[in-house]
C-alpha cells in the first residue's frame, strides 16, 4: 500500500511571498474535484506552470473520468517556475498536488502529459522535485508507477528510460482501465516487476523495459526497438482509440482559475481527428479516424458550459474545426442563441477551402478578434508536394469573404524547410502576403483601412514520426536564416508583419523527433546542466544542449538533418498510430511527383490502414461538401 495521505501545504505556504504569481500553487479553484478518501490515487502532471496546463483539454478529461470512477481519484500537478523550484530545493519541500498538497510520490501512480518535444527537461525536473529516482531502472518497491501519454509519445524512445509506461493513444478510457489494473495487482502484493508485465496487456500501454533496443538490421545508429527475448508483449503497440466519441462529455472542464491563464475560455472539442492527409502533420495521421459530435451536443455543451463556468468566449476546437459537416449549422445556432450576450464564438482551425462566404457570415458572431489561416507553402507547387489540397483561390476567397464579413486582422502561417522547397517557393509566400494586403484594402472601406493588419508568421519543418516526411532530414540552420531574409526582403509592403521562428529550439525539436533511446542521457545532461523550460525562449540555451551533445558524443545537426533510408528500420516503428508503413512509404514517394491524396471523408478510402488496424471508422453526422 502507498503512504497515508498527507496534506503539506504548510510548509508550502511560507514561500508564496517569496515567488512570482503565487496563485500557480494554491488549490480550491472553484470545481476542483477532490477524494482523498479513494483507495488508488493518481496524480497527473502538465509539464509547465499553471497557467499553460490548466487548459489543457487531455488532462481535463482524464482527470473527471478518474475522479468519476469509484475507488479512483485524481489530482493535478504543474512543474513551478524556477524561482519556486528553487526555494522548494532549498527549503526541502518537495513537489505537491494543487488539490491536497500531498507529495507527488505518495500517489499509486504519477502521471506526466506529453504535449510537444521541448517538454523534454521538465519530466526530469518534476520527478527530481518530487523525489522520485529519475531512471525507471532504479525504482523500486516504494515507488510509484511514473506512467507518461499526450500527443507527442509517437517517438517514445528519447525519453522512455524514464518511465515505467507510456500510454500509446487516446485515455478517456485507456486510463481508468490502467487504473483500475493496477490497484488489482497493488492490492495482491503483486512485485513491481511483474506488476509492469501486466500491465503491458492494457491495450496501448507500452513498457520500454521490457523492450531492447538492436542494430542488426538496417537502420540509423539510433537503432529499432523489439521486445526483449522471453518477453510476451507485442512487436508493435498500436494506440487507443475511442470510437463512440459522441458518448464523451464534450465539456470536461470543470475548473475556474484565480489567475489568468492561457486561453482562458471555454473550450468544446467538436470532433476529432483530420483526414485531409498534410504530409509534414503528425497529427493529422495520428489522430484519425474523424469522429464528429452532433450539432445538438455542441449547442447544448457551449450553453451548460457557459452556465456553470461564467466564461464570456468560446472556443470551438478540433484539428480543423471547419471541417465539420454542420460547422455552419453549429455556428448559425450559436449566434442566435447567445446574440446580445457579448460571448464570442471562437473558430481556431479554418481551413482555407472551406471558408466562404456563408462560413464567415457564420462565424461573424458578436465579435470579430483575427482570423489565423494556414496555407502552409506559398506556391501551388510545394502545396501540392505537401498535399495541402487548397488553391490560390480558395485564399482569396476565404481573406475576401472575411474582409467583408468585417473582420480586419488575420494572420498567415507557412512552413519553411520543406522537402523541395526552392527560393521560388519562399518568394511565393511574400507574394502571397502582399496580395492579401491588396485584398483587405479592396476590399475594406476607405475610412476603416487603418485597422487593416496582415501577418506572417513562418515556422521551420520539423521531421515528425508516423509522417510520409518521417525520412527527410530538417534544413541545416544557415540555410534557414537565409530563407528568413530572402522573405523579409521579398515582402514589398511594410504593412505586412513577418514573424519567424527560432531555428536554435527547432533543432533541439527535430532531434526529440527523430531519435532513439540513446538521446535520453542528453536530455539529462542538458537538465543536469539547468536546462528546464525549453519551450520558454528566455530559458532555452542551445550552447547547454551543444555541451550536453559533446558529453554524450552525439552531434545534434547530424542527428536532425540527416535523411533515413526508406529501406530502415526506425526507431520508434514499434508504437503506431494504426497508419501503415506502406501508406507513409506510399504517400512519401507520391510528394516526390507533386502528386496529391484527397481527403477520405469526401470521397473514398485512401488506404491509410487505420480503419481496419484499428477496427474504428469514421463518423460523421452529415455530409462533408
Amino acid at each position: 500500500m502507498r503512504a497515508v495521505y498527507e496534506n503539506r501545504f504548510s510548509e508550502l505556504e511560507p514561500l508564496l511571498a517569496r515567488v512570482e504569481k503565487p496563485t500557480r500553487y494554491i488549490d480550491h479553484e472553484w470545481g476542483a474535484l477532490y477524494k482523498p478518501e479513494a483507495e488508488h490515487r493518481c496524480v497527473l502532471i502538465y509539464p509547465d506552470v499553471y497557467e499553460v496546463g490548466l487548459p489543457n483539454q487531455g488532462i481535463a478529461i482524464l482527470y473527471r473520468n478518474l475522479n468519476e470512477t469509484p475507488g479512483l481519484s485524481c489530482e493535478r500537478g504543474y512543474i513551478p517556475w524556477i524561482d519556486m523550484a528553487d526555494a522548494m530545493r532549498e527549503a526541502g519541500v518537495p513537489l505537491l498536488s494543487l488539490e491536497g498538497a500531498a507529495p507527488i510520490a505518495s500517489f499509486d501512480v504519477v502521471g506526466f502529459h506529453v504535449p510537444h518535444e521541448m517538454a523534454c527537461t521538465n519530466y526530469l525536473e518534476g520527478l527530481d522535485l518530487a523525489g522520485i529516482p529519475l531512471h525507471a531502472s532504479d525504482r523500486g518497491e516504494d515507488d510509484p508507477i511514473v506512467i507518461c501519454g499526450g500527443p507527442s509519445v509517437y517517438n517514445p524512445e528519447p525519453i522512455a528510460p524514464f518511465f515505467d509506461v507510456m500510454l500509446i493513444g487516446e485515455g478517456e478510457e485507456q486510463i481508468v482501465e490502467f487504473c483500475q489494473r493496477h490497484r488489482e495487482l497493488r492490492d495482491a502484493g503483486v512485485p513491481r516487476v511483474e506488476m509492469l508485465r501486466e500491465l503491458s496487456k492494457v491495450g496501448g500501454a507500452y513498457v520500454p523495459s521490457l523492450y531492447e533496443v538492436r542494430h542488426d538490421e538496417p537502420c540509423s545508429k539510433h537503432g529499432y526497438t523489439v521486445p526483449r527475448d522471453g518477453e510476451d508483449v507485442p512487436p508493435v503497440v498500436y494506440k487507443r482509440v475511442v470510437k463512440d466519441f459522441g458518448a464523451t462529455n464534450p465539456v470536461p472542464q470543470s475548473i475556474v482559475p484565480y489567475a489568468q491563464i492561457v486561453q482562458d475560455r471555454l473550450c468544446v472539442e467538436v470532433l476529432r481527428g483530420c483526414a485531409r492527409g498534410c504530409r509534414f502533420c503528425q497529427a493529422g495521421m495520428t489522430y484519425r479516424p474523424v469522429r464528429e459530435r452532433s450539432a445538438d451536443q455542441v449547442v447544448s455543451a457551449v450553453t451548460s458550459g457557459l452556465a456553470s463556468m461564467g466564461y464570456d468566449e468560446v472556443s470551438l476546437n478540433s484539428l480543423s474545426s471547419t471541417d465539420h459537416s454542420k460547422c455552419a449549422e453549429i455556428l448559425n445556432r450559436l449566434n442566435r442563441r447567445l446574440g446580445d450576450t457579448g460571448i464570442a464564438i471562437n473558430v481556431p482551425s479554418q481551413r482555407l477551402d472551406s471558408f466562404g462566404v456563408d462560413m464567415a457570415a457564420a462565424v461573424a458572431g458578436e465579435k470579430k478578434g483575427g482570423l489565423t489561416f494556414a496555407p502552409e507553402a506559398g506556391s501551388q507547387r510545394l502545396r501540392d508536394v505537401i498535399n495541402k489540397n487548397v488553391t490560390e483561390e480558395d485564399l482569396e476567397r476565404a481573406i475576401r469573404a472575411a474582409f467583408e464579413q468585417g473582420w480586419r486582422r488575420v494572420k498567415l502561417y507557412f512552413m519553411m524547410g520543406l522537402p523541395g522547397e526552392t527560393d521560388e517557393d519562399i518568394v511565393a509566400i511574400a507574394n502571397l502576403a502582399d496580395h492579401t494586403l491588396e485584398v483587405a484594402r479592396e476590399v475594406v472601406p476607405k475610412e476603416q483601412r487603418g485597422g487593416i493588419s496582415v501577418s506572417v508568421s513562418v515556422s521551420v519543418f520539423i521531421p515528425k514520426a508516423q509522417t510520409p516526411f518521417q525520412w527527410c532530414g530538417q534544413t541545416p540552420k544557415d540555410e534557414v536564416k537565409r530563407r528568413q531574409q530572402l522573405l523579409l526582403h521579398s515582402v514589398r509592403n511594410r504593412a505586412v508583419r513577418v514573424h519567424y521562428h527560432d531555428a536554435e529550439t527547432s533543432l533541439i525539436e527535430a532531434v526529440m523527433s527523430r531519435g532513439g533511446r540513446d538521446i535520453a542521457p542528453l536530455i539529462e545532461a542538458a537538465w543536469r546542466r539547468g536546462q528546464r523550460f525549453d519551450a520558454w525562449t528566455e530559458q532555452f540555451s542551445l550552447d547547454r544542449w551543444e555541451e550536453a551533445a559533446r558529453e554524450c558524443g552525439l552531434d545534434l545537426r547530424e542527428i536532425a538533418q540527416t535523411p533515413y533510408e526508406l529501406d530502415w528500420r526506425l526507431p520508434w516503428e514499434h508504437v503506431s498510430p494504426g497508419v501503415s508503413r506502406g501508406f507513409l512509404l506510399r504517400e512519401y514517394r507520391r510528394s516526390l511527383e507533386g502528386v496529391t491524396t484527397p481527403d477520405c471523408t469526401r470521397t473514398s478510402c485512401t488506404g491509410c490502414g487505420i480503419c481496419p488496424t484499428l477496427h474504428a471508422e469514421n463518423v460523421l453526422v452529415g455530409e462533408r461538401s
